[in-house]
């Protein structure tokens, strides 16, 4: 009998949700991350307070540069606002007319550029947010190669500005090298800005060139959901007067902005090392349990955009496990407990166990379930047999039937 992990409130169960463990990463649509105490902590100390918001900003500002090592920053609603507004920022400058004029560009530079291959997909896609700023999306290249030329030739007149994803969407080959796509960018007078909402490394990408910097303050720091924008001075500014004109509906909370210096305050302390160490005992833990398993091989692979962390590949042989590696997912989050495990390849026959947002006790748990399931259909119990396509259909007319 698979034991249940050790409840930290009732709340989940209060609010009729289910009590999931996340090996998924830190994904939006389960709740991103595990909140740090100092966030929790701040956000409660604020939440009854009367603040004014500029100035507190200004405060997160002072607390982003100091981590990034640029000049200044805001918080935001979430990343995909902070892409939206740096967009903005870069077609109006501090310009309050031209502000309030948006999305309507008209007189304004409103080319975007972006390679073919960081043409993603977050819940949304990725040019979106650039669209709803008012300005065109100008792809470069082939979704699998991207040459240098192609980037210079179509910056010109009307470019606003070039956006560099950093993502495990993103086609991991072919691109051009940040430092690289920024000198010819800049080489023409155009703004890099780099969306780097899941990413660890808070100095590295704007040493490399990006003039404006995205994270999700509510993935790896930990913060409530909000996003940070990052860079020099006068583009921070342009972006954050956006908050008078199309940020107006993406606009963060008093909490937001509290819990976001919190987590980047207890960043700075974090002990790195020791959070690695953890990670990798459940690694290790996942490496020992599904060793000789029919069907299945374990094995680590690394962060694709060099996160410092390795992830756990299960690779299932449908033959010899008699579940496909979908199937097996399906089961494991249709449990009890149920875990929903890092499943963007699944139709290749795999999928990933990301250690990252684990309580205590629940990589035991993950480990019980996996061997569970597997057991199951050895002693005759039976997957339903539908194929991967098939799978992806039914698990987005569940979304379009919502909220029934």
């Amino acid at each position: 009998m698979t034991t249940e992990p050790r409840a930290r409130s009732d709340i989940r169960q209060r609010l009729g949700l289910r009590p999931i463990i996340n090996v998924s990463g830190t994904m939006t649509a389960l709740g991103a991350s595990i909140v740090v105490p100092e966030a929790v902590r701040a956000v409660a100390e604020i939440l009854p307070e009367f603040v004014e918001i500029n100035d507190m900003q200004r405060k997160a500002s002072e607390a982003i540069a100091r981590l990034t090592g640029v000049e200044a920053g805001f918080v935001t609603a979430c990343a995909s606002a902070g892409i939206t507004l740096a967009v903005a920022g870069c077609m109006t400058g501090a310009d309050l007319g031209r502000i309030e004029q948006l999305p309507d560009a008209t007189g304004m530079k409103d080319e975007v550029v972006i390679q073919l291959g960081h043409m993603v997909g977050y819940g949304a896609p990725v040019e979106q947010a650039i669209r709803l700023a008012g300005a065109k999306v100008v792809t470069i290249g082939q979704a699998t190669e991207v040459r240098p030329y192609q980037l210079a030739h179509r910056l010109g007149e009307r470019t606003a500005a070039a956006l560099y994803v950093v993502s495990h969407h993103c086609v991991q080959y072919g691109q051009l090298p940040l430092d690289r796509f920024a000198g010819i960018c800049h080489a023409r007078g155009v703004p890099v800005i780099a969306d780097l909402a899941s990413e660890y490394d808070l100095r590295g990408f704007l040493a490399a060139g990006a003039d404006l910097a995205i994270y999700s303050a509510h993935k790896f720091l930990g913060s409530p959901t909000a996003g940070i924008v990052a860079g020099s001075k006068a583009l921070v500014r342009a972006a954050f007067l956006q908050n008078l004109g199309i940020g107006r509906g993406m606009k963060v909370g008093k909490e937001g902005i509290a819990g976001t210096i919190a987590a980047l305050s207890a960043w700075e302390r974090r002990d790195h090392a020791k959070v690695r160490a953890t990670e990798t005992d459940h690694l290790s833990l996942w490496l020992k349990r599904f060793d000789g398993l029919p069907g299945i091989t374990a094995s680590l692979e690394p962060d694709p955009t060099h996160n410092p962390l390795d992830r756990l590949k299960l690779a299932v042989d449908p033959e010899a496990a008699r579940i496909t590696a979908w199937e097996l997912a399906d089961a494991l989050a249709a449990g009890s407990p149920p875990v929903i495990v890092r499943d963007h390849e699944v139709e290749h026959g795999f999928f990933y166990l990301d250690p990252c947002n684990l309580h205590p006790g629940e990589a035991e748990i993950v480990a019980e379930r996996v061997v569970q399931e597997l057991e199951r259909v050895r002693k005759g119990g039976q997957a339903e047999g539908i194929s991967a396509a098939e799978r992806k259909a039914r698990r987005f007319e569940r979304l379009l039937r919502w909220p029934d």
